[in-house]
């Protein structure tokens, strides 16, 4: 006998676990299949040395429960991946999610039955559930990027991956370490390996603007005083286009509109704060590119003063806009490169040719590694979608539809897939902004949406295209504002070889999560609705 449930939720990283919660509010029936051996998503799978989130913890939190924002207590501005894992399973335990989890269970297929408004959704054992909906919960940063090197079979070493670090301790001290990729895991990585091996070769390919964290003990005065009023703060920050760090407001001033003098005291003021805020000194430097130039002169001229060597702080600073590539916050990067031990490989003007059994050989040379780390990042926002068989209607694979790049409606809809539901993903604000911001939106309005179709005997909802048409418009032309798509990043899909360039994320918190406001306010405008037995 086939079992059955109302919703089938893929991943129990913190989307599916608060998706998990509320289709349970709703009085669905619900299964999570997660691919892991535990609960986390990000923060299960990167274990690596100093692993540590960029978002400040009292925002990188749930908020659907007032109960459990009051009794957490973070203990510092940016959270280790260590202390996120314990908050995701003490929020396990305390809403006893585990009880509708099935773990070590990676999703191979979702097949749609039109008659039955059915999905089937086999997992890659070949077991076989039904349910009325999917939730697709895979994560947008998930699927692993492994550069396909020549020679890495022959490695007589070790070779890891940040995102699949090993559970057990791994021992680097006295080695010869190289570590491939310099984004944001690569920061943090790369000086904590330092600390422990005898040589360490960073190769990178293109270098990325590094601003400090400033981490610290999180002042208790500030964590009462957000508890005190924990509805306001989350009110004022999701005002803000990262739906974050609302304290801090952006000036809305022009760069061009103040003195050298007071331009350079505002970008001192800024990067003193430390995390991203440098940005938000002023108002045009994410629209203008002559204004981006200036900070990004700013940022360079911090790397020539903390780099003692003119040659490796040059390759150290980079070239694009700043922003257009994920911003990388980090602690002691830049002054790593000072330590003796350190080496930097330019792999941009001598490329990696292959793995060698005892090292790696760039065009320039052969370097001796006993381990190679790779921090390449993920098939971003995408990766983890088609990484399972999709088949909407007329067995319509996603892979095909999506071929010339992700197109979604509200990055919640595809047409062709109904009762099927993406978080997070492309179309929606997604890596732009607090991933657990971006969730709780996700979560409650897909969990109001099933709420609304049982409600109104409402078998199946599907996007249309004619609104998907219209969607993709709007969010190229918001971000053709901007100067996202000015470079060659993960967030157009460049980093994957092959994968075709289109801007996926949503530029901007607040008017994304108003329109989707006033879609449900509408009946769900945008959407065709089959009612049952029609």
């Amino acid at each position: 006998m086939t079992v059955s449930f109302d919703v089938v939720v893929v991943g129990a990283g913190l989307a599916g676990l608060q998706m998990l919660h509320q289709a349970r509010e709703a009085g669905l029936s619900v299964r999570v299949f997660e691919a892991g051996a535990g609960p986390g998503g990000t923060w299960y799978w990167n274990r690596y040395p100093g692993a540590r989130c960029d978002v400040e913890s009292l925002e990188y939190s749930y908020q659907f429960s007032e109960e459990l924002q009051q009794e957490w207590e973070w203990t510092r501005r940016y959270a280790s991946q260590p202390e996120i894992l314990r908050y995701v399973d003490h929020v396990v335990e305390r809403f006893d999610l585990d009880r509708d989890i099935q773990y070590d269970t990676p999703v191979a297929a979702l097949t749609y039955d039109e008659p039955a408004c059915r999905w089937t959704v086999r997992t890659e054992a070949g077991d076989e559930v039904v349910a009325r909906f999917v939730v697709l919960a895979a994560g947008c940063l998930s699927s692993v990027n492994m550069p396909d090197i020549p020679g890495r079979e022959t490695f007589s070493g070790e070779i890891l991956h940040t995102a699949r670090w090993p559970h057990e301790p791994v021992e680097l001290s006295g080695k010869r370490v190289g570590v491939v990729g310099t984004g944001s895991s690569g920061v943090q990585v790369i000086p904590a390996i330092a600390e422990e091996a005898k040589e360490l070769y960073v190769f990178q390919r293109t270098a990325a603007y590094t601003l400090p964290a400033r981490d610290q003990p999180l002042d208790p005065g500030l964590q009462a005083a957000v508890k005190a009023d924990y509805a306001g703060f989350r009110a004022r920050n999701n005002a803000m286009a990262t739906a974050g760090l609302s304290r801090y407001p952006t000036n809305p001033s022009s760069v061009f509109l103040v003195s050298a003098a007071e331009r350079e005291a505002a970008f001192e003021y800024f990067w003193g704060l430390g995390g991203p805020l440098l940005l938000r000194s002023f108002g045009d430097l994410m629209s203008d590119a002559a204004a981006n130039e200036l900070v990004a002169d700013f940022i360079r001229g911090k790397i020539r003063r903390i780099v003692k060597d003119p040659g490796v702080a040059e390759l150290l600073s980079p070239k694009q806009p700043v922003g257009c590539k994920r911003v990388c916050v980090g602690t002691g990067y830049y002054e790593t490169f000072n330590r003796p031990h350190v080496r930097l490989v330019d792999v941009a003007s001598a490329p990696i040719e292959e793995i060698t059994p005892d090292g790696m050989r760039t065009a320039a040379g052969t370097h001796g590694l006993d381990t190679i780390v790779f921090a390449t990042g993920f098939d971003a926002m995408t990766g983890a979608l088609l990484g399972i068989d999709i088949r909407g209607r007329d067995a319509l694979p996603l892979k095909d539809v999506w071929a010339d790049g992700p197109r979604t409606y509200l990055g919640l809809g595809v047409p062709g897939f109904p009762n099927l539901f993406t978080m997070t993903g492309p179309g929606s604000p997604s890596v732009l902004t607090n991933m657990l911001v971006a969730i709780h939106q996700h979560a409650t309005w897909i969990g109001d949406c099933l709420k609304y179709l049982a409600d109104h005997g409402i078998a199946a909802i599907e996007a249309t295209p004619e609104a998907e048409e219209a969607w993709g418009l709007r969010v190229n032309e918001v971000a053709g504002r901007t100067l996202f798509p000015s470079c060659d990043s993960w967030y157009l899909g460049a980093n994957i070889p092959g994968k075709k360039r289109v801007f996926m994320p949503f530029v901007g918190f607040p008017a994304y999560a108003q329109t989707c406001a006033e879609v449900a306010a509408g009946g769900y405008q945008g959407f065709a609705l089959t009612r049952t037995g029609t």
